[in-house]
């Protein structure tokens, strides 16, 4: 590699594989705004939505019409709606909640990546990249579709093309563009084929900017980092490029109107246009392996933004590069010999979940240590004896350093457990709707065979029940001696069936002093046996006397 591994340690960054998804063939995954909810794209034209928290199905999102493979999926930014590009041109937008269709629209061209639009108040426009056609904007409410230019001709950025007349150097204008909304989408960031990045504006399509990527290769793919500062680019030569965005977060049109005006004295338009992108995005980082050469494939930031990873384009390698923004190389994940089709990074969580071309979903985490600290505040871990000296009051009813210390708790206020704290990286003025960050739990019936296979246990069960058990043997005697017979049926039911003339009695079952005073007459002989027994040893003793001719001895003698 071109650049020095550093100390993992240093970085909270994934390392193994913690476990794995799997439902049906997985193709693209995408998580909400908080990251409580992963949605992944099937080859059967399902799109699943995961409890990331339980890692259990929360909804399956299907359409009986539509089978084909699914391409693309994005969340809106209140969660309540999810984008699915589909490999039949097709573009659906879902209701979460309720699992229905809210529009659907059907585009020329196969469309590779969705986006919705980032604000809350335009949750029905999308920016839908094709395959061979350049970006488009579609608003579901009015079915009105838009074509953004995908370059600035002479006559001014107006007149910027997009129709499929070839560039000057003869190469196609409809190679695979990639597009991305701003982070509050005031603004369209569009890359051609040339190595150009266009900024325009978002309600008149109108383009103020042009910023050229060194090298002037084919850019494949752009990711904003989730505060918007920084731009990520994926270009043709093999390399993934930071921008660093130095137009404000809200306020961008007129940022870039202000820097137009102050460029006068400028009469080519594409000189001008290019200052003006100058003063937009500038060059940060270059990230590349100059040992393989490989493309990379599906680069993102870090839900912080301090990590860059990126996954290699290759066939029958899942491997997985973590840099940091500096542009340290930190981490190499190697996982199964299976290509990689997806790549996402948890928003808040150090957790990164990779779509394999077999259809599965790995989920890649922190390998954690066991940290006794984290069990007892107090406890310290030692590397070796040490001798330990005890303070002066540390055995004192009341220590010093307790009674100086003051409590700033307010005992008598009110604890809130329902709200949720905002974040500032999550938490914008625009959101005026509630987030939807979980789903409730539907439990799903068994299946028939799992139902004939617990009713056949039951049935078992019962005639084990009905069996005669090795306790009720003693309370059986005891039953025949009393009511001889009767039948007696010990099971685990609070009475006992007893039959009796043909007839069925209801028998309580005994307590255990019951059955201990039942073990106690059962040892002792009752008092009927005990007379028969005497009389039995009197008329022993009278035979005895009578054949030694002597008188027997009574009790009333002795």
């Amino acid at each position: 590699m071109n650049t020095m591994i550093i100390d993992p340690l240093q970085g909270d960054f994934p390392e193994v594989i913690e476990e794995y998804l799997e439902h049906g063939i997985m193709k693209c995954i995408a998580f909400n705004r908080r990251g409580t909810l992963l949605a992944a794209g099937c080859a059967d034209g399902s799109c699943v939505i995961w409890d990331f928290e339980t890692r259990g199905i929360a909804k399956e999102l299907r359409d009986s019409d539509r089978v084909a493979p699914i391409t693309s999926v994005c969340w809106s930014k209140n969660g309540h709606n999810l984008l699915a590009a589909a490999a039949d041109k097709s573009l659906t937008l879902w209701s979460v909640s309720t699992g229905e269709k809210v529009a659907r629209a059907t585009l020329q061209q196969t469309t590779l990546l969705a986006r919705l639009h980032p604000s809350s108040t335009a949750p029905s426009i999308c920016l839908a990249c094709p395959l061979s056609s350049a970006p488009v904007l579609v608003d579901f409410n009015t079915g009105k579709t838009t074509d953004l230019p995908v370059s600035v001709s002479v006559a001014g950025p107006s007149t910027a093309s997009h129709s499929r007349n070839k560039f000057g150097d003869g190469s196609l204008p409809y190679t695979p563009t990639p597009a991305t909304f701003s982070k509050n989408g005031e603004l369209i960031y569009v890359g051609n084929s040339k190595g150009e990045i266009l900024i325009m504006d978002y309600l008149n399509v109108h383009v103020y900017g042009v910023v050229s990527v060194p090298g002037g290769a084919l850019i494949k793919s752009m990711v904003f980092s989730r505060n918007g500062q920084y731009l990520l680019t994926n270009s043709n030569d093999r390399t993934l490029r930071i921008f660093e965005n130095l137009l404000p977060s809200k306020g961008g049109v007129k940022a870039l109107e202000k820097i137009s005006k102050t460029l006068v004295g400028v009469q080519e338009v594409v000189d001008k246009l290019k200052m003006v992108g100058s003063k937009c995005l500038v060059l940060s980082r270059e990230f590349q392996d100059s040992v393989t050469r490989s493309h990379w494939k599906a680069p993102c930031f870090s839900g912080d933004g301090e990590w860059v990873v990126g996954a290699l384009a290759s066939k029958g390698e899942h491997k997985i590069y973590i840099w940091g923004k500096a542009g340290n190389l930190v981490k190499i994940l190697e996982g199964p010999k299976e290509a990689l089709t997806d790549l996402a990074w948890h928003p808040e969580q150090p957790i990164i979940v990779s779509a394999s071309l077999a259809g599965f979903v790995y989920i890649w985490a922190k390998e954690f240590a066991e940290n006794w600290s984290a069990f007892a505040p107090d406890f310290k871990e030692l590397e070796e004896n040490e001798e330990y000296e005890e303070r002066e009051d540390e055995f004192d009813l009341m220590p010093e350093t307790v009674k100086v210390k003051e409590s700033n708790t307010i005992e008598d206020e009110e604890v809130d457990i329902l709200a949720v704290d905002k974040d500032s990286a999550l938490s914008d003025s625009d959101l005026s709707q509630e987030e939807l960050c979980f789903l409730p739990a539907i439990p799903s019936p068994d299946a028939p065979e799992q139902q004939e296979k617990y009713l056949g246990s039951s049935s078992q069960l019962e005639g084990c029940n009905r069996s005669r058990s090795p306790l009720s043997e003693e309370a059986e005697q005891n039953v025949q001696e009393e009511n001889p017979g009767s039948s007696l049926f010990v099971g685990n039911s609070a009475a006992e069936e007893v039959a009796t003339d043909g007839r069925v009695k209801r028998r309580r079952k005994p307590s255990e002093k019951g059955l201990e005073l039942q073990a106690e007459k059962g040892r002792q002989p009752s008092t009927k046996k005990k007379c028969l027994a005497k009389n039995r040893k009197k008329s022993r003793g009278q035979e005895n006397c009578a054949g030694r001719n002597e008188e027997p001895v009574t009790d009333e003698g002795n």
